[in-house]
């Protein structure tokens, strides 16, 4: 298998020799990658799946084999490419016959592991140690635009959760892999890794993937570091530093560089632990963390209508859609294939996982709930409420009182990054901006998505713009205990 593509921001690269058994692959391979910490290592792994692969199961044919790691460039902070979706050979069989070599190979990975840093059994009784009532792991899963970061607003302001605004963003910025096959594999690897990782509060593992690198602990680079309360508050927030610029600073206080020795011990205190993220695409990676005994893990996927979704995107990532904006403005009759086939590939990524959530196998009983932006918007608190009885968590007044006070805002006062809504009037705003064509042509790629979800077909434009006429299917609560 070629590695040809793989980089580092610190290292060169070297090609992987063939015909060496996998210990010694494994060896060479990390020695020449020549990164520091644990995730040389896990890449390192990553390859050597692809490799035992090919050897034993010959299914690396059926998939793209390429992997590569590119610099970080601090680019917009909403630079996410949402238009990718998996491609046809990434199928969820080739990705869960990924996943089980990876498993095999861990047992002989063993003794390299236990040099990142991770003492599990130690953890382990730790976590059986802590007093009061179990720690819940809620990971909030979704999409760009889906209204994710309004809702992970409800875990965040609450005072006993530590809660993180996209950590994974560090890991696409600096990990870049080809859509679909085993690089969609590979990268899923990396992300539940690290999700792992961060939810047992090793926030030392962001260090790796933070450029430039932290110096003792300390950064300015930590992204979205204002939309965690709980990485603004003291004792995490230390006095300001001057001539020190933070490029995205605590909103409401003055702190000086994030200290993560700080925020990881911040996290261990705190009684459960939140995360939002976008960049998991598939659920079934997932169950290694919902069977890990060290993790009581409650999986929330927030899906939003996808019209709507197209809509904002248009808006908030308009340099990724200039052909769109070109088809609309010149009036031409088809729009590229291509554009088409990543919008379908999106919603049957999004489908997919849905349906295997709703089909709550055992791994995931009673750990997955679905939610629509839609009737979050419309009934916030009642939202919060069954989200919180289905984390397990008691809901707190300060909760209650944001949401009562954020979605009432006043008309003008939401912009396309803003958690301030009145929730009740912006869900439905899309639909008079929407040239009907368009929406067309998200109900022809998105048809099986909408259908599951409860989202109503156009039939014309008057329909589209017809605020008496509902696109939305009344349903009930999607948790399946």
């Amino acid at each position: 298998m070629s590695t040809a593509g793989l980089r580092s921001p610190h290292s060169p690269t070297f090609p992987m020799e063939k015909g060496l058994s996998l210990p010694q692959d494994c060896r060479d391979f990390v020695h020449s990658l020549r990164m520091r910490g644990k995730y040389a290592l896990f890449l390192a792994f990553v390859v050597v799946v692809f490799v035992f692969i090919e050897k034993e199961n010959k299914i690396i044919s059926r998939v793209s084999d390429k992997l590569r790691q590119i610099p970080q460039t601090l680019a917009d902070a909403n630079s996410t490419d949402p238009a990718l979706g998996l491609a046809e050979n990434a199928s969820l069989l080739s990705l869960s016959e990924l996943d089980s070599a990876f498993s095999q190979l861990q047992s002989r990975l063993r003794n390299l592991s236990l040099q990142l840093g991770v003492e599990e059994e130690e953890e382990a009784e730790a976590e059986q140690r802590r007093p009061g009532p179990p720690r819940r792991h809620v990971l909030l899963m979704a999409t760009t635009r889906t209204g994710s970061s309004f809702v992970g607003e409800f875990f965040n302001q609450q005072g006993n959760i530590f809660y993180l605004f996209e950590p994974l963003w560090h890991i696409e910025r600096t990990v870049s892999f080809e859509p679909g096959g085993a690089s969609a594999a590979g990268s899923a690897l990396v992300y539940r890794d690290v999700l792992k990782q961060l939810f047992l509060c090793d926030l030392y593992v962001l260090e790796h993937f933070i450029t430039p690198l932290p110096e003792d602990h300390l950064t300015q680079f930590m992204f979205r570091r204002g939309s965690s309360r709980s990485l603004c508050e003291d004792p995490v927030c230390t006095p300001f530093v001057k001539k020190v610029f933070e490029k995205y600073h605590c909103k409401n206080r003055r702190c000086g560089p994030l200290n993560v020795t700080l925020a990881a011990e911040a996290c261990r205190r705190k009684e459960h632990m939140a995360l939002k993220a976008v960049r998991i695409r598939q659920l079934e990676f997932l169950q290694p963390l919902a069977e890990d005994p060290r993790l009581d893990l409650r999986v929330i996927q927030l899906v939003r209508d996808p019209r709507a979704v197209l809509a904002s995107r248009i808006v908030a990532f308009a340099g990724k859609y200039e052909t769109w904006k070109k088809w609309l403005a010149e009036g031409e009759d088809r729009l590229r294939e291509e554009e088409v086939q990543r919008l379908r590939g999106n919603c049957e990524s999004i489908r997919l996982s849905a349906e295997l959530g709703l089909r709550q196998p055992a791994w995931l009983r009673g750990r997955y709930m679905l939610v629509r932006y839609e009737d979050v918007a419309r009934r916030p608190l009642q939202k919060a409420r069954e989200m919180y009885r289905f984390a397990g968590i008691p809901l707190t007044p300060q909760v209650e009182d944001w949401i009562q006070k954020n979605t009432q805002a006043a008309r003008d006062s939401s912009g396309i990054y803003s958690t301030q809504k009145n929730s009740s009037e912006q869900f439905e705003k899309w639909r008079f901006s929407m040239p009907f064509k368009l929406a067309q042509v998200v109900q022809a790629a998105c048809g099986p998505a909408m259908r599951l979800f409860g989202y109503k077909l156009a039939r014309d434009a008057a329909s589209l713009t017809n605020r008496s006429v509902s696109l939305l299917e009344e349903r009930g609560t999607f948790w399946v205990t």
